[in-house]
């Protein structure tokens, strides 16, 4: 099950008026935290949980307190501090040792179902804005607004906005909404399968394009939202029409590979993927006619992270992990720096 914003709305509006629907809200965090502010969880009268708030550990106890304000049909703040023994969270092991304010709201026509359906819409429309949540405070009704935005920053993050209603200041949670990264994948040959299976369970559109009958057949890829078939003037057609965000080309054919290069130039991507090693690389660019400098997007050749793959499965983890941090804008270093020590180190580190 998918965890982006779009998946947890998708399940929600074709439900929204059947039974009882409470938003879960992280508004605000301190130190390590599974989750941050602005994630968002959905809990209805049914018994259902789309989404996580914690690495799992919390979310039984949240879902019991959902059925509270479903019941009483008033918000409700929740505090879970990792660090306090005599805290729940501390007994239920959440383990990371940081602190969770979450708000739990009522989704319903009264308060216009907290603009969720415009946040909706805009995430169909792969636009960009921001939600505001106000946190609730001595028993006033639930209020929320959608903003249509335009973001600097590749990765904003949710922080408070203070804001003035009936002549006193509130504080409100504005968090960025961001369609989930659509990926463009070139090529439907066999090795092509996993890179559509694991950005499908990242939660990403895929879409995938090969003009050859014998590829990208739609029983093998079933994740695939989009499967383009035509020739290349067909994707090129389909690249104006869609907003992209990374692409990977894996055709096995230099000619093939040279036309999706080709049509990408179009594009808005901020990622290319091109499978193969650095020689190939400069046929594929000569074959487009096109020379390293004219690309406006950063070209990987060979692509993906150095992480020894050697499979299928393994290849497309590299790539689409370099892609991940690509489109993070993070270096995709190891966190614990335990990559930059050799067996033998660690051997001489016990010894010491």
């Amino acid at each position: 099950m998918s965890n982006q914003l779009s998946h947890l709305l998708t399940q929600w509006y074709a439900k929204k008026d059947q039974g009882e629907w409470v938003l879960g809200t992280i508004y605000d965090h301190n130190g390590p935290c599974y989750r941050k502010a602005g994630a968002m969880m959905l809990f209805n009268s049914f018994g259902q949980q789309f989404g996580m708030l914690s690495g799992g550990c919390l979310e039984s106890d949240i879902a019991k307190n959902a059925r509270k304000v479903m019941q009483t049909g008033q918000s409700m703040l929740l505090c879970y501090d990792g660090s306090d023994e005599d805290d729940l969270s501390f007994q239920l092991g959440i383990g990371c040792g940081g602190t969770l304010y979450i708000m739990l709201q009522l989704i319903n026509s009264d308060n216009n179902y907290l603009e969720l359906s415009c946040v909706f819409d805009a995430l169909k429309a792969r636009k960009t804005g921001i939600y505001y949540q106000r946190i609730p405070d001595n028993g006033e009704p639930d209020q929320a607004s959608f903003e249509l935005s335009v973001f600097a920053d590749k990765n904003p993050r949710a922080k408070f906005a203070p804001r003035k209603h009936n002549n006193e200041i509130s504080q409100w949670l504005a968090t960025p909404v961001v369609a989930e990264p659509h990926i463009l994948v070139a090529g439907g040959g066999f090795d092509a399968r996993p890179v559509v299976e694991i950005a499908y369970q990242l939660g990403w559109r895929v879409s995938l394009w090969d003009p050859r009958p014998a590829n990208a057949r739609k029983e093998y890829f079933l994740k695939a939202k989009d499967i383009i078939s035509g020739d290349e003037q067909a994707l090129s057609s389909f690249i104006q029409a869609n907003q992209i965000d990374a692409a990977v080309v894996m055709t096995h054919n230099i000619s093939l590979d040279a036309k999706a290069v080709t049509a990408l130039l179009t594009s808005s991507i901020s990622y290319l993927a091109l499978l193969g090693p650095a020689h190939r690389k400069l046929q594929v660019l000569e074959q487009a006619k096109l020379a390293p400098e004219q690309l406006p997007f950063p070209l990987a050749g060979p692509a993906g992270l150095d992480i020894g793959a050697e499979l299928p499965e393994s290849i497309a983890l590299a790539i689409l992990s370099e892609c991940h941090a690509s489109l993070k804008q993070k270096t995709a270093k190891s966190i614990s720096g335990v990559l930059g020590q050799t067996p033998v180190v660690n051997h001489l580190k016990r010894l010491a």
